[in-house]
């Protein structure tokens, strides 16, 4: 056979390959949302309604969802992806409710550190840094670093 033949049905083997393994992954992310689909669960339909499943109706693929005060039923396949399911609502509610959304300081404000005065001394390849807050200057050298000091 000529090279170019082996070389053109190489191809043709190599994207029939990519077909079925695309349609595959396709396939289970399909399954995995149909799976996801809860009363419960908010979901976005194709049409980038935010909405949350109420019934879902398995012989008529049939689904109501309620948006705001509205109430929607749509087919089954108009369910775009499931943006919350039902067991993650939950944990982001539990996690939601132990993080304090106030804690950040604001911009330039500092964070109150409990003890100011203990020393602490790393040791980072034989040379010590201390993050202790005393007098001495940072530049033992005193060499200002500063581009708009006087000295130079």
């Amino acid at each position: 056979m000529d090279p170019m033949t082996l070389i053109m049905l190489g191809l043709i083997a190599l994207l029939i390959f990519f077909m079925f393994r695309n349609g595959r992954k396709r396939r289970a992310q399909m399954e995995e949302m149909q799976n996801n689909m809860l009363p419960g669960a908010e979901v976005m339909l194709q049409s980038g309604i935010f909405a949350t499943i109420e019934s879902i109706d398995e012989e008529a693929n049939r689904v109501t969802v309620s948006s705001g005060s509205s109430t929607l039923v749509v087919h089954r396949n108009a369910i775009g992806q499931v943006v919350t399911p039902v067991d993650a609502s939950v944990e982001d509610t539990e996690q939601s409710a132990a993080l304090a959304p106030d804690d950040d300081p604001e911009f330039g404000e500092r964070m109150n550190v409990a003890d100011p005065t203990i020393e602490d001394v790393v040791t980072d390849g034989g040379i010590e840094v201390n993050d202790a807050s005393d007098d001495t200057p940072s530049n033992p050298q005193g060499n200002s670093d500063d581009k708009n000091s006087d000295k130079e």
